[in-house]
């Protein structure tokens, strides 16, 4: 008798841990956001608007890049600020050289909707993902076909949403519509870290700009921004408060803060030390998605791609537009400041890229 009590009491037991773990939680994420709350003494824009306002910006397109048949999806920089690789959903991979317009590589790949593109720090190859579920890496090299040179890095079990190169050409970070993140060994193909923490695709990534270059932060169609140890591969820190997917994410190049881009029409500035959103950049006026994102050199201006054509500029600290950039004929799909800040590169649906200084 005693233990048949005993086995009817254990299912009850049981549903009464759920309702009990529910509240602890609960209570836990009550006092995290107290901490929070304890230690935002002072608030960005009160701390902001003791500074000097920018002086206009003139920003105008310099070049036009023309040469593929479909929307433009992904680019990157070399670190030579000349060269520059883009992908599209033609299936086409181009490196140009941006100075003179000219197409120095165009690879074919095994799909359309190329969605992801990496310049290698060493400027001698590049890496390209999408729909094949795949992170494939080329050596250029002259007057050789490209496609002899190509070897395939990452697997997925979706598409390849973004990908980044690390300090060297030994390892590449991507993104996946699987939901995941992976570090890759480039010269064998071996995963070296996965990390998962998402509950939805995960659409952009970018590396800490530290010298350790530890950690990296990742945004995805969940809502949250991720933040990571690529050593563990544990999530350290997870940041929320947009309504909406998250397109891309950009660390501040100091390394403190990061910036979201998301379909909710707002991007938004998270500090890594407060633990928590610093800044909104949004109007009433502004309806469409974020699509794309990136700082100046000193991080002081915040360049953003819309939905609706054009980019806007905003003022990091102040959180004030400061202008807006007119040019594309259809979304503005990604865009990068180059490495030495005098550039800004746009690529759109129109098919075209444009460099702006």
């Amino acid at each position: 008798m005693a233990s048949s009590g005993k086995n009817e009491s254990t299912p009850k037991a049981k549903e009464d841990t759920i309702p009990s773990l529910t509240r602890e939680a609960a209570n836990l994420k009550e006092k995290l956001e107290e901490e929070r709350r304890i230690l935002n003494d002072v608030e960005l824009s009160v701390v902001a608007s003791r500074l000097d306002p920018l002086p206009p910006i003139s920003l105008k397109p310099r070049r036009i890049l023309k040469g593929h048949q479909g929307k433009v999806l992904c680019l990157d920089w070399a670190r030579d600020q000349r060269h520059m690789v883009t992908s599209s959903q033609d299936g086409k991979v181009i490196v140009w050289d941006a100075f003179t317009n000219t197409k120095e590589h165009s690879i074919t790949m095994p799909t359309t909707w190329v969605m992801a593109c990496a310049y290698a720090p060493s400027g001698t190859m590049v890496a390209c993902g999408g729909l094949d579920n795949k992170c494939s890496v080329y050596q250029l090299a002259q007057e050789e076909d490209l496609s002899s040179k190509k070897r395939a890095v990452a697997m997925h079990t979706s598409y390849v949403s973004c990908s980044t190169f690390l300090n060297s050409d030994q390892q590449i970070l991507t993104g996946s519509g699987d939901s995941t993140c992976a570090l890759w060994d480039v010269e064998s193909g071996q995963l070296l870290q996965s990390f998962h923490g998402h509950n939805a695709d995960v659409m952009g990534i970018d590396l800490s700009p530290s010298e350790a270059c530890n950690t990296f932060v990742s945004g995805g169609c969940d809502k949250q921004a991720l933040v990571w140890d690529m050593r563990t591969g544990q999530c350290v820190q997870s940041f929320e408060g947009h309504e909406s997917d998250l397109n891309a994410v950009r660390f501040l190049p100091s390394g403190d803060a990061f910036a979201t881009a998301s379909d909710d029409a707002s991007c938004r500035l998270y500090d890594l030390r407060a633990d928590r959103e610093i800044n909104c950049y949004a109007k009433e006026s502004i309806i469409f998605g974020a699509t794309s994102l990136d700082f100046s050199l000193s991080g002081r201006m915040l360049f953003v791609g819309y939905n609706d054509y054009s980019v806007n500029i905003w003022d990091t600290l102040k959180g004030v537009r400061l202008t807006m950039l007119f040019g594309h004929e259809n979304r503005v799909s990604c865009l990068r400041v180059s490495p030495d800040g005098t550039a800004l590169c746009t690529g759109s649906w129109d098919y075209t890229l444009r460099v702006w200084a």
